[in-house]
């Protein structure tokens, strides 16, 4: 008898819950950099923002594959063809160690240019600059944990995600208080430490993998670890399911960079006030964040398991979910808005905008409810070239506004970040029509 995916709340709590509190230790991480890097002053906190998103379009660019092969592998556990997972996998980690060698020499050579040309401010050009040649040498640690990622995601088992985020998170706020401020027995590095930091907790957090899936003896159905040779069709199958979510992540990623390079036209204490906000930001974003992994894969395996009729229905689900977790991060942000931002920076000057600037966003977390769960229902699908053409759409729209917002209107950062409500209602519009009217049933992985 097939086992089949259970949708109730329980079971989405299952899946999601972990990568939650996941996002809980890793957001501690952003919190904490944040934070320390703010008592060295406003052009540190800046430059590691503006370089960290550099470094994450490049890293998220990159997990646009194993995104790819998550979606396969849900389809396959769907269909409880547990052998073929394994295979997935192998052919997943041969094309992204090699992919994770290409983008070290990126950042190591490329990027300085790159800065060059999109940031004005030379403290914060060279700054920046100094936490990426450090930042970069982690990137191959980073693509392994994603492949792994992509494979307990895949067959809806995420607790072990979980405790290896939070290990790595644990590392690296440790480390981040010894070397930012050379304590602990460790070298004062400043904004080179929290690079450093970074590096080491991300190859924490891949030997804990590894180990870990070698060691679960759940794992002996899906038959890890044989490496097997490179088979050109199967990482053709990847590929083409992968690579418009390469370019969408790209995009998304890259829209974030444009999105803070407009933001320092406007000034230095604007754009450290759009780091914090973004902070913020993430931590409100958890449980959605959570829930929407769990849509994706939640998809691929009901497709898998031939029950399309229950997509839809389960993705209003999910979004219901996640409004009832967001509602209360929300209301404490817009309540105790001062407190926070003050845990942030002890410049005081920049409250009252980013007190502003923060309710936009409380606001805005529901319009991202709806429209990201819809987005990786869509995703999830395996239709990603429907995707990559709605995100495309969007990011037009929403970079545009942004534009219209900083150079004809009167640039108050809060104005500028009510481009949010833009983007999120078109995308959600998009998404909802799609898995209602779209062809994607018809979509064979």
């Amino acid at each position: 008898m097939q086992e089949k995916t259970h949708i109730s709340t329980k079971h989405i709590g299952q899946i999601a819950l972990p990568i939650m509190l996941g996002g809980i230790a890793q957001n501690v991480v952003n919190v904490t950099d944040t934070a320390f890097l703010g008592n060295l002053g406003d052009t540190q906190v800046g430059a590691a923002g503006n370089a960290g998103i550099l470094y994450f379009l490049l890293v998220h660019t990159c997990l646009g594959f194993t995104t790819g092969a998550q979606i396969i592998m849900g389809r396959r556990n769907g269909e409880q063809n547990y052998k073929a997972i394994g295979q997935l996998l192998d052919q997943t980690l041969y094309f992204v160690i090699p992919l994770a060698l290409i983008m070290f020499f990126v950042m190591q050579f490329l990027s300085p240019a790159l800065l060059t040309e999109v940031v004005s401010s030379s403290s914060i050009r060279s700054a920046a600059s100094d936490f990426l040649n450090i930042r970069s040498y982690g990137i191959l640690f980073a693509l392994i944990v994603f492949a792994f990622n992509a494979f307990y995601i895949g067959v809806t088992r995420t607790r072990v995600i979980m405790i290896g985020t939070i290990l790595m998170s644990a590392t690296n706020v440790v480390l981040d208080y010894g070397l930012i401020f050379g304590n602990l027995g460790l070298p004062e590095m400043g904004i080179k430490g929290a690079a450093l930091a970074s590096v080491i907790a991300e190859f924490v957090a891949a030997l804990f993998i590894i180990l870990a899936t070698v060691f679960l003896a759940r794992n002996k159905r899906y038959e890890l670890f044989k490496f097997r040779s490179p088979d050109l069709s199967v990482l053709r199958s990847i590929t083409r399911i992968s690579t418009p979510i390469m370019f969408q992540n790209f995009i998304t990623l890259g829209s974030w960079f444009v999105f803070f390079m407009m933001i320092e036209w406007i000034g230095e204490e604007e754009l450290a006030i759009s780091h914090i906000i973004k902070s913020i930001y993430m931590v409100m974003m958890i449980p959605m964040f959570g829930l929407s992994t769990a849509a994706n894969t939640i998809t691929s395996n009901l497709i898998g398991e031939q029950r399309s009729d229950q997509v839809l229905p389960t993705t209003w689900k999910i979004v219901g979910l996640s409004i009832i977790l967001t509602l209360p991060l929300a209301l404490l942000s817009f309540i105790f808005s001062d407190d926070i931002i003050l845990l942030y920076t002890e410049n005081a000057t920049l409250l009252p905008a980013a007190k502003k600037t923060l309710w936009v966003v409380d606001i805005s977390m529901f319009f991202f409810c709806v429209a990201y769960i819809h987005f990786n229902s869509v995703t999830g699908t395996g239709d990603t070239m429907a995707s990559l053409a709605i995100e495309t759409i969007n990011i037009i729209i929403y970079l545009g506004s942004t534009a219209l917002f900083v150079t004809l209107l009167e640039p108050h950062i809060h104005i500028v970040w009510c481009a949010e409500f833009i983007y999120f209602t078109f995308l959600g519009f998009m998404a909802w029509g799609y898995l209602k009217y779209g062809k994607w049933r018809l979509k064979q992985l």
